[in-house]
């Protein structure tokens, strides 16, 4: 006849009762250090008070125990670490496949997928597929890259430089925060000098003048000043 044992893995806290200690180091609501303790004195300061007394550093020697409200303390618990998945941002590597002959349609529609990927945060690699003799002309393929690299500039940059992998061309961008940053910034000052003075009272006044001190000016005819004349400057192309 044998007996199996097995080795306790929970991670649950024990209380009151369950603490196995002879003595423990006792730490009072308020965080205040009681010393050490033998478990039926701890455990009745914890009763006076009405509340629980928890073993929150079981490794240690003696344990560390604090009275306090267990209830509340799962509560407060699970609130942090729900906030803390909350705030996890899981970011991957996405993949986007071309071909060296691809069309224009096709590649703006996979060109503005990968725009979505880098703005949710994940790093994209791109791959150029090479079938047949086509891999004998890598400069397609690397010419399709440098295209997508030059579109996402502003919100990406280059993590890894084009390379041949076998029969593909491999280029990975990743997100470029600082750049997306400074980007902004300059959209959001351009927006405000082109909308100039809100109101009237923006407006600048031209400087108050003084009747008596404008000098007269001779009356010039209309037929000796020659009327202005606009120029347009064409640029032909070719």
């Amino acid at each position: 006849m044998w007996c199996r044992i097995v080795a306790e893995t929970t991670t649950e806290h024990r209380i009151n009762d369950r603490i196995r200690a002879r003595e423990v180091r006792l730490v009072d609501p308020d965080g205040v250090q009681l010393g050490i303790k033998a478990l039926p004195e701890a455990l009745a300061i914890a009763k006076e008070l009405d509340l629980d007394l928890v073993e929150v550093a079981p490794m240690a020697n003696p344990p560390v125990c604090r009275i306090m409200d267990f209830g509340k303390f799962k509560f407060d618990e699970a609130q942090r670490a729900k906030e803390s998945r909350r705030k996890t941002v899981h970011v991957g590597i996405k993949e986007m496949k071309y071909r060296p002959k691809i069309g224009p349609g096709d590649f703006d529609t996979k060109t503005r997928q990968v725009g979505k990927f880098l703005n949710e945060g994940h790093k994209v690699k791109i791959t150029i597929m090479f079938r047949g003799r086509e891999v004998y002309h890598p400069e397609h393929g690397k010419r399709i890259l440098d295209r997508i690299a030059e579109q996402m500039e502003g919100i990406a940059k280059i993590e890894a430089e084009p390379k041949l992998d076998n029969r593909n061309m491999i280029m990975v961008l990743a997100p470029d925060k600082r750049a997306r940053q400074a980007a902004a910034s300059r959209t959001a000052n351009q927006h405000r000098g082109d909308r100039g003075p809100a109101n009237e009272s923006e407006a600048v006044e031209p400087d108050a003048v003084e009747p008596d001190a404008v000098e007269p000016v001779a009356a010039v005819s209309s037929e000796a000043a020659p009327a202005e004349e606009n120029v347009i400057t064409t640029t032909e192309e070719g």
